[in-house]
């Protein structure tokens, strides 16, 4: 075993490649999914397909319920096979089911083709956030979040773009063979150049390995502390820590914040066109209000990211779903178009970020050895907000009344506001806290 070294300056040019990495298999995953959004109106013409609005309906409730065991069941496995597998295993299983998609010959095929998509998008989050959270600089940790999310909506809109491009000329099926891309293109780059978290390696004996890893990205060699325990004894323990004095109060209320942020997002991102046409607006102009808040939620997170790191990303999460709060409801008001167009771009800086914040804090608020399983179990448990925020927009446009609707979103903002905040005060209520997460419940806030 060779001897200690001391790690070099860790800096963004160092572990670029890691984060580029992250960027290219999050990207793909938010083409994946919302490819089907961008076809949905040719799924609904092919008489052959046997697709009905409930039949999409509930095929986009299995996606989605699909991407809440993924995400609860990749956040717990990480730690235990390894940052690489999950990630390779999840963009394959999300290619795998755009191919079975694009085969389908009815809508029960392809439902089986969404959920098992459901379950590799699930998958792929809390670990792209988990790796991020450790190779990032720890000054930088929030904006690498941040930068890491903007692939996200990017690959939402070339999801549109190929949608568009495609779909009319060559037909639906294509676009879904599109989303096969990320086997051929994402998974070699995945398994020759990303690295494995040391904690990981350390954990499978792999010390030398582990160390090698640490030194070449200058992070902090890994001990006992840092590496996960092995075995079906360690991921229970790893959800077991989620409970500890420390972090047994700021869990749920994680959870909370992130229900409230992802409710918001597919809420809106399903929604907002047709509120805004319940409101007055044109068809066209209404489909253009989703293309521009995405193009906020862009420039969100690189501000979001910035204004994080040096504020922390509690403070900046609260602050951010307040502001959505107040652009959601002036949306209730009959505004010019121009100004209506600026207050959804605005909206979108804060609504998207807020909800990255959320996970941005969570990263902070666990030890190295149970990040990845609180970040599964945040994202995952918050993936009920995703499956309640289109139901809940379609409640409201069947009632008629677009002002309802964006009054639900604001005070579900505040609600994600409420739950961040209090995170760090949940800490600080336990007079004996662990200290490990007494410092990490601090710096979330700090």
């Amino acid at each position: 075993m060779s001897a200690p070294a001391s790690p070099p300056s860790r800096s963004f040019r160092a572990v670029a490649p890691v984060i580029a990495l992250c960027w290219l298999a999050v990207f793909f995953d938010g083409m994946d999914v919302n490819i089907y959004g961008a076809v949905m109106p040719h799924l609904l013409d092919d008489p052959g397909l046997g697709f009905s609005p409930g039949t999409a309906g509930t095929v986009g409730s299995w996606t989605t319920f699909g991407m809440l065991i993924g995400a609860l069941a990749a956040g717990t496995l990480t730690d235990w096979l390894g940052r690489k597998p999950l990630v390779t295993g999840s963009v394959l299983l999300f290619s795998l089911g755009s191919a079975l998609c694009a085969v389908a010959p009815g809508a029960a095929v392809f439902g089986a083709g969404r959920f098992l998509s459901g379950l590799g998008l699930g998958g792929l989050m809390p670990i792209g956030l988990a790796i991020v959270a450790e190779f990032a600089p720890p000054r930088r940790a929030a904006l690498a979040t941040g930068l890491m999310m903007t692939s996200y909506h990017a690959g939402g809109m070339a999801a549109t773009g190929i949608g568009l491009a495609v779909a009319p000329e060559h037909g639906w099926r294509w676009v879904f063979w599109a989303g096969v891309l990320p086997a051929v293109v994402a998974v070699p780059l995945v398994l020759k150049w990303l690295p494995e978290s040391p904690g990981v390696l350390f954990a499978k004996g792999r010390v030398e390995q582990a160390y090698a890893v640490a030194d070449r990205y200058g992070l902090d060699r890994p001990g006992a502390t840092e590496a996960p325990e092995a075995g079906a004894k360690g991921r229970m323990a790893a959800i077991g820590a989620l409970f500890a004095p420390g972090t047994r109060w700021a869990t749920p209320l994680l959870w909370i914040a992130s229900f409230a942020g992802l409710l918001l997002v597919y809420g809106v991102s399903t929604w907002l066109p047709e509120l805004m046409r319940a409101s007055g607006y044109s068809l066209s102009s209404s489909v253009t209000f989703l293309m521009v808040i995405n193009a906020g939620g862009i420039l969100g997170m690189l501000v979001a990211g910035r204004t994080a790191d040096r504020f922390g990303p509690v403070r900046v999460s609260a602050i951010w779903f307040l502001l959505t709060a107040v652009g959601t409801f002036l949306l209730r008001a009959e505004l010019p178009l121009g100004v209506a167009y600026a207050v959804v771009f605005i909206t979108g800086v804060w609504l998207f970020s807020a909800q990255v914040m959320v996970y941005a804090a969570t990263a902070r608020v666990y030890a190295p050895g149970e990040r990845a399983t609180g970040l599964g179990w945040v994202t995952g448990v918050g993936r009920t907000g995703a499956v309640v925020g289109p139901w809940l927009g379609g409640a409201v446009i069947a009632g008629g009344d677009a002002g309802i609707g964006f009054t639900t979103f604001a005070v579900t903002a505040v609600l994600g506001a409420a739950a961040i905040t209090l995170v760090p005060l949940a800490g600080r209520a336990r007079r004996r806290p662990a200290t490990g997460h007494r410092t990490a419940l601090a710096g979330a806030a700090d």
